[in-house]
């Protein structure tokens, strides 16, 4: 994960007060640029209409791009006070032009909107340790029915790497063998795999589809046994 991706990972932009901070819109994509070090560099960000963020820092001396402070291996006191630099106009810029989600992906939000919506349960972030893991508990008996947590792909799928977003549902046995067919299903992770299941959270299946085994499981939490 780059600078960008850790400081912005959980946050929403609102592309008004984007403008409104200095940035200048070009063909949908915004602009930013500031001089830090004694206007020895410059800093340019741009952030495109699906929020993604880059940023580059050129050095105004040679005017080549440095890229040095992304090495934290090797990284100087010199390098660390521009990284330091650089990672304060990020924080402002999300402290003034972002809001902050439950979730890094649009999916998981969005489910967890439509939970709160049908059962009014909000996610429960009882992990210090894992703060990306959010529990759905039925307010009557506390039973869990679903779990979001943010996990390497390599746990799903030895093959494949980067950080995906999931949810662990209840399902019955019968129907998990059928699910495991589709994309987007997995054995689930860090649950008894005989009667729960995971779904992948990045659009592979759609809301609806989702919250109707979501809603499965949590006719489950209303029963004395499984």
């Amino acid at each position: 994960m780059n600078i960008e991706e850790e400081i912005f990972e959980k946050a929403e932009v609102d592309f008004n007060k984007l403008l409104n901070y200095g940035f200048k819109e070009e063909n949908n994509i915004y602009k930013y640029s500031k001089n830090i070090m004694n206007n020895s560099f410059k800093v340019d960000i741009t952030i495109t209409k699906s929020g993604t963020i880059l940023g580059k820092i050129y050095d105004l001396s040679f005017g080549d791009e440095y890229v040095v402070f992304r090495n934290d291996e090797n990284i100087g006191s010199f390098s660390k006070k521009v990284k330091n630099e650089y990672e304060k106009i990020l924080k402002d810029i999300k402290l003034k032009c972002f809001k902050s989600k439950n979730f890094m992906y649009d999916q998981s939000n969005r489910i967890t909107e439509l939970i709160k919506k049908k059962y009014d349960d909000d996610p429960l972030f009882e992990w210090k340790k894992f703060p990306g893991y959010a529990v759905f508990k039925n307010k009557i008996n506390k039973k869990w029915y679903g779990i979001i947590m943010n996990i390497d792909k390599s746990k799903l799928d030895k093959k494949l790497n980067g950080k995906i977003e999931i949810i662990v549902i209840k399902i019955d046995p019968k129907e998990i063998k059928k699910l495991l067919k589709q994309n987007g299903f997995y054995l689930a992770y860090h649950m008894n795999k005989n009667n729960w299941i995971t779904i992948v959270l990045d659009d592979t299946i759609t809301d609806n589809y989702i919250m109707t085994l979501i809603d499965k499981s949590y006719l489950f939490t209303l029963k004395n046994k499984y």
